[in-house]
């Protein structure tokens, strides 16, 4: 799933070879990624693309007075050419491609794998009006040591969820989360608002690193290979049965769901495994 880095890295590539375009075409293969029907997503054509920002792992591409807002959710993906097909997307084809925005030759699609789809995309006047937008927490990168503290003081979920909750903290997904806690030598399951100071300066600190970090290595980079690069510098996450890079102790997971997170007993919970429900049950 692309993250606050990979997304402010589309964002970056995407200001250096939209922004001054005109938009010529656009075609929506998938009507089901649209979430906006007033404005049509045709009143972008002939609109000159202005700005693009990031907001939390939103993307938005500014053309004029309107804005087409993308989530690229957790398979989907930009894909540039600087020279697109001529021919129109088929709506309701079988290929992976979503939508395609077409600047005269130039242009990206967007797509999404799998069969479990979430790739969203709006087409408003004002991003507010977007439920998942308004809903954002402060910027992940925003947050020093005493907003982090006041923003998780009284927090009862678990730390992993607390910095996943995009209502709480904009930009933080799952492979990131576990980066900093790792960095941070946080346990996954600790209480999120009975951090003691000493810990809430390592996680301050340590969401600052792995995010800025990813973000110098991910900026420059073409988009297609963003995904490589995310991996590339990932510690613990993706990693269960290898050695921590720090202490060298096995790297665990613990699956829930549909998903997964990965950690260093040694490093994060004073050599304890924790409990991994799904192993539980095989294990009884």
């Amino acid at each position: 799933m692309p993250e606050l880095p990979e997304v402010e890295a589309l964002a970056h590539y995407l200001r250096e070879h939209a922004v001054g375009r005109e938009i010529a075409r656009l075609d929506v293969a998938s009507l089901s990624v649209l979430k906006t029907f007033a404005p049509p997503a045709g009143d972008l054509v002939g609109r000159t693309v202005t700005d693009v920002r990031r907001h939390g792992k939103h993307l938005d591409l500014v053309a004029g007075d309107l804005h087409l807002v993308v989530h690229l959710a957790r398979a989907g993906w930009l894909r540039w050419s600087d020279s697109l097909s001529p021919a129109s997307v088929r709506p309701g084809g079988k290929g992976p491609i979503a939508l395609r925005l077409n600047f005269g030759g130039p242009g990206f699609d967007l797509t999404e794998a799998g069969t479990k789809k979430g790739l969203a995309v709006w087409v408003v006047q004002d991003v507010a009006d977007i439920p998942s937008v308004a809903r954002l927490g402060p910027d992940a990168l925003s947050l020093g040591t005493g907003a982090l503290t006041e923003l998780l003081s009284g927090r009862s979920e678990r730390l992993k969820t607390a910095l996943t909750d995009q209502s709480l903290i904009a930009g933080i997904g799952n492979a990131y989360s576990d980066e900093i806690v790792h960095l941070a030598k946080l346990s996954p399951y600790a209480t999120a608002g009975k951090l003691d100071a000493a810990a809430m300066e390592r996680l301050a600190e340590a969401i600052q690193q792995i995010l800025t970090d990813a973000v110098h290595r991910s900026v420059g980079q073409e988009a297609a290979r963003l995904k490589g690069e995310k991996r590339s510098g990932l510690r613990v996450h993706g990693r269960a049965g290898l050695p921590c890079p720090v202490c060298a102790d096995t790297v665990r997971e613990v699956s829930f769901a549909d998903k997964a997170f990965q950690y260093c007993p040694t490093c994060q919970t004073k050599g304890k495994p924790l409990s991994d429900r799904r192993m539980d049950r095989l294990l009884k």
